[in-house]
């Protein structure tokens, strides 16, 4: 199989590149950035831009699948830098899919497109998209599946979405890094009751899922649907942080705030980022509050049965893969 993956570069990106020359396929990654590491591989990397359509259908020429992973992610920006990668970002992939008759896209999603004020307890793919969405990130990630899924069978063009959450492992650029730096500097602070349970995802599961899903494009009638995909059980979000402090030798987070306070924080910072020239991002809004203090954890029996997704590395060991890649990581109780 010959395969693009947009945003190879990256987490976990890079590890379906990796998955992928495994077992003997042909990769093409597109980024804005050179990889002379993945062109040392093999890989052909291609340096562009998602809104460049030209270079977008330049870059499928050629592929039987395309994994379109890369996007803009994050709980905090304006709309349209948002917009540009995520949206047109993925108009663009569609197009050169389409145009360059591509059989397979799949596309990499998140559960956040579901998200809505209060708990998602052990929901399935049948929950709908969120109303209201309080940040640009999953209001536009919800657009950009819609239409994935809606160009299914469009020109010979089999679309599937996938929707891993909080996905970790070495490498990460983002979760634990973050935790782990505010852990370090005592800036970690509990937000809820502390017994909220979310999902995760071990990168290389969720690379995997993204395998079998091309695999079964085709085969079975997995097209057009998107799909959870998880380790398959939730970890109480407060208490597995608290355990990962303290294989790192770090203190248990000790401060405390409410959801409602973490809401109305969030709302009083958002403000004041929006109209005074504050650098950076807010440390907290009201999308990061409902994520920090709510359940949000999925069901995947449909991922299971159709596209015979099973975690292979369990959470704990998958911790224990990471912990040990950031073993290099200064650590000192404040």
């Amino acid at each position: 199989m010959k395969a693009l993956v947009t945003g190879g570069g990256g987490f976990l990106g890079r590890s379906i590149m990796r998955k992928l020359l495994a077992r003997g396929d042909t990769v093409r990654v597109l980024g804005r950035r050179p990889y002379p590491d993945l062109a040392a591989l093999g890989v052909e990397t291609v340096r562009a831009d998602l809104q460049e359509a030209a270079a977008v259908q330049s870059a499928c020429l050629g592929m039987d699948a395309v994994f379109h992973v890369a996007a803009r992610a994050g709980y905090w920006g304006s709309w349209a830098s948002y917009y540009g990668p995520n949206v047109i970002g993925t108009e663009n992939v569609l197009h050169g899919c389409r145009k360059a008759g591509v059989r397979k896209l799949i596309y990499t999603s998140t559960p956040s497109v579901v998200s809505a004020r209060g708990n998602l307890e052990h929901v399935d793919e049948r929950v709908p998209y969120g109303e209201k969405f309080e940040c640009p990130y999953p209001a536009t990630k919800a657009q950009a599946e819609q239409l994935v899924l809606k160009a299914n069978g469009t020109d010979g063009l089999l679309t599937v979405s996938l929707r891993p959450h909080l996905i970790f492992g070495p490498g990460d650029p983002h979760l634990l890094p973050r935790i782990i730096e505010r852990g370090q500097h005592g800036q970690l602070i509990q937000v809820g009751n502390g017994a909220n349970k979310v999902d995760v995802v071990y990168v290389e599961n969720a690379a995997d899922a993204h395998l079998l899903a091309a695999d079964r494009l085709g085969q079975a009638p997995i097209d057009g649907q998107a799909y959870f995909i998880s380790q398959g059980a939730p970890v109480v979000l407060w208490a597995w942080i608290n355990t990962i402090l303290e294989r790192l030798g770090l203190p248990r987070i000790r401060r405390k705030m409410s959801y409602r306070t973490a809401r109305t924080v969030g709302a009083v910072l958002e403000i004041a980022y929006t109209v005074l020239p504050l650098r950076g991002e807010p440390r907290m809004t009201r999308f990061l509050a409902d994520q920090l203090a709510t359940s949000h954890y999925f069901d995947i029996s449909k991922a299971r049965r159709a596209l015979g997704y099973e975690p292979r590395i369990s959470t704990d060991e998958g911790l224990e893969i990471t912990l040990k890649s950031f073993a290099g990581c200064r650590t000192r109780a404040t």
